[in-house]
């Protein structure tokens, strides 16, 4: 601890209080003395003027005011200091807050159990994809790729061929049986709007089952960030209140209770952020999904059509 004394034993020439360091002096400094009995001490003229020794965390000046002291950083690993680690702090909680954490922390992981899952997912679904379009082109007969399309599962271009194939079956036995030796065009193109109609509702039905639980991702998206803010905003209300009922009314008294809330909004981050790069990844991956699916029913619609009006 520096310490300025202002003792008569230990006064300067001229009347003003030497600068003294406990156990010796190290060298003296001139203090301008005015106004109040209070003194005016430039602490930066201090460092460059002499060696100074800060043992504690405030320097102490005495003389023939009142005894003010000059706050220094503390030392967290000096002793009868307090640092409250992130244990500590969400010891701090309050019921209000602790829900709210708990809430966090079930969506993110929520969140990274849908990535793992749809990851795994759609990565299956494209592979499966391009090895059914190049099976599709390779071949030369349709049944032949409906038996391949059958173990493919997890591909949605196969998937709604399935659909059409099927339905330009059921249309080419109808028209067999109706009109064994018409040919109707008519009666054709309407078999082609039923086939249009079939592959977009097996579409519809693969894209909504691509798309299961990502509206999970992008509501723990928009929403954590506000139900984090919740709990600080609560978490310093109850700061606050319980300063009334304190016997200090200094930043001390409410800080541990301040920083604990602001661990609410930093977990609705933490669940926020992942949860919004995981939905636009997957969004854009199902959306080229969705493009080969265009793609691939315009060119069967092609082939039907052919097929049918030969």
């Amino acid at each position: 601890m520096l310490v300025l004394e202002g003792t008569e034993d230990r006064m300067g020439p001229g009347g003003y209080p030497a600068l003294t360091r406990r156990g010796g002096v190290l060298g003296s400094a001139w203090l301008w003395w005015a106004g109040m009995g209070g003194g005016v001490v430039s602490l930066a003229s201090f460092l460059h003027a002499m060696d100074m020794s800060v043992t504690s965390g405030a320097i102490l000046v005495t003389g023939a005011g009142p005894t003010s002291a000059i706050p220094t950083p503390l030392d967290a690993s000096a002793p009868g200091s307090t640092y409250l680690g992130l244990v500590d702090l969400i010891g701090e909680f309050g019921a209000v807050e602790l829900f709210v954490l708990l809430v966090l922390t079930y969506c993110s992981i929520v969140c990274w159990g849908i990535y793992f899952h749809k990851q795994r997912e759609l990565r299956r679904a494209s592979k499966q994809s391009e090895r059914f379009i190049e099976t599709f082109w390779e071949a030369k007969n349709l049944t032949t790729i409906h038996t391949v399309s059958l173990d493919l599962k997890a591909s949605p271009v196969a998937q709604m061929f399935r659909a059409g194939y099927q339905e330009v079956q059921r249309l080419a036995k109808a028209r067999r049986e109706s009109n064994p030796g018409g040919d109707d065009l008519s009666t054709d193109l309407a078999g082609i709007e039923n086939v249009d109609r079939t592959m977009r509702r097996a579409m519809t039905q693969e894209i909504t089952r691509l798309e299961h639980r990502l509206t999970f991702l992008g509501t723990t998206a928009a929403t954590a960030p506000f139900i984090g803010l919740f709990g600080t905003v609560w978490g310093i209300m109850t700061a606050f209140r319980g300063l009334g009922t304190a016997h200090s009314s200094s930043i001390q008294a409410v800080a541990p209770g301040i920083a604990s809330a602001l661990i609410a909004t930093a977990a609705g981050l933490a669940a926020a952020i992942p949860a919004l790069m995981q939905y636009n990844v997957f969004i854009r991956r199902i959306r080229v999904l969705t493009a080969e699916m265009e793609n691939f029913k315009a060119e069967f619609l092609n082939i039907a059509e052919r097929h049918l009006l030969k």
